[in-house]
């Protein structure tokens, strides 16, 4: 059995630690449970995470673990990245470990004795009370998230990793710039994956010069797009009509304009022009027309962010805007260096705060909260366009989030 676990790092990143565990967030190509699951070639069985997720539900997400952890467990840090180039090798030397490090931290440990799932996920037990007496074990390549911006840090690392083992692993063949279509143009030595069944528009130039690039099957790249390697494309995904460069972009998204660094875990619609550079877009997100994001200070120093411990100096001289889950922009909206919406926040006019609480809603700080009801209805809506429900599972999980959204007091005030 496998579990991954949010320590209490992990609970902190938001704005996504409020609507989904981090296993569920995209780093590099995908998410971090998937990769942990590549890595072991298994399974993920489940998540523990805060009790305010107990109902979270998407697609083939693990439910929340419950009752005993059977002594066996392998119980996964999630804010631990192992690189999956080095997953077979490392992982035929793991199979009698006890431990697996990353640099000189423990990311996974197998439990020698059964735990109750409640005192994880209620922090009874911390992370530290679980690796404390542990043993050394087996010291694998990767690396830690320690901020939510440290996925925008180790993104194009990553996209270089992961791209060639996911087109090694679904069989997706190289189109080199002498066997590329007469259509397309390809610049550069990195190689570009194309899937069946992914299309591909005439006057559409592929850049490798700095990394490839993986076309998911069932996605579109449309005429006159400039595709800038390391580049993910997931599936059933559209880009279009701009210089798309150095992005993670998830299954069922739609990206025009120009794009920049970014990570959109799926479901996303940036649909319209407006530059969006060093960001993450939560799912069900929503970009009116001309909404813009700051990416650079003026000053051209590091960017400053807001965290449920206070701001802090990320490090990065290039930063944009997190988008929480279901978040909506109104048209040119401008978004400043380092910006944090909050879950369900819609948000229009004037150039928001540095952060947004969840569920705010209006033109101008401070702002109304967004009616529970109504932002049901508009998340019912926008789900149904992609042919997903509002099951009664999942109205219990949105119930609960918006829930805790509003009790919240970290946050600063609408």
């Amino acid at each position: 059995m496998i579990v991954l676990f949010d320590d209490a790092i992990a609970r902190n990143f938001e704005p996504f630690a409020s609507s989904r565990p981090l296993g569920e967030v995209t780093a590099g190509a995908m998410l971090i449970r998937e990769r942990w699951a590549h890595w072991f070639d298994a399974s993920i069985d489940a998540v523990v995470s805060t009790p305010h997720l107990a109902h979270f539900t998407e697609f083939d997400a693990p439910p929340m673990a419950t009752g005993l952890l059977r002594a066996g467990t392998w119980v996964v840090n999630s804010r631990a990245l192992p690189a999956l180039s080095f997953a077979r090798s490392h992982r035929a030397h793991a199979d009698t470990a006890n431990t697996l490090r990353i640099g000189s931290d423990i990311a996974a440990i197998r439990l020698s004795e059964a735990i109750d799932a409640a005192d994880l996920t209620n922090g009874v037990r911390s992370w530290n009370s679980l690796t404390a007496s542990t043993v050394s074990g087996v010291t694998i390549e990767g690396v830690w998230l320690h901020h939510t911006w440290d996925i925008v840090r180790h993104l194009s690392a990553q996209l270089c990793d992961d791209i060639p083992f996911l087109a090694h692993l679904y069989d997706v063949s190289v189109c080199t710039s002498t066997a590329a279509p007469d259509h397309v143009h390809i610049v550069g030595d990195a190689p570009v994956y194309v899937e069946a069944h992914a299309t591909i528009e005439p006057m559409t130039v592929f850049d490798t010069s700095a990394g490839p690039v993986l076309v998911r099957r069932g996605s579109t790249v449309q005429a006159f797009t400039r595709v800038v390697g390391p580049c993910y494309i997931g599936m059933n995904s559209t880009v279009t009509t701009d210089r798309i460069a150095a992005s993670s972009i998830g299954d069922h998204c739609r990206v025009h304009g120009e794009l920049s660094a970014s990570v959109l875990i799926g479901h996303a619609n940036k649909g319209h022009d407006g530059f969006v550079g060093h960001s993450i877009l939560g799912r069900w997100v929503n970009l009116g027309a001309g909404t813009i994001t700051s990416n650079l200070k003026n000053t051209y120093g590091t960017v400053s962010m807001w965290t449920p411990d206070g701001v802090r100096d990320t490090g990065l001289q290039f930063a944009g805007t997190f988008f929480g889950d279901h978040v909506k922009t109104g048209i040119g909206l401008k978004l400043t260096t380092g910006c944090v919406l909050g879950f369900g926040a819609n948000v229009m006019d004037r150039m928001p705060p540095k952060a947004v609480a969840p569920l705010s809603w209006g033109s101008h700080a401070p702002y109304a909260t967004f009616d529970a009801e109504k932002f049901i209805e508009t998340a019912s809506r926008m789900m149904a366009r992609r042919q997903v429900s509002v099951t009664a599972r999942h109205r219990r999980y949105i119930d609960s989030i918006i829930a805790h959204a509003l009790s919240e007091s970290r946050w600063p005030s609408r």
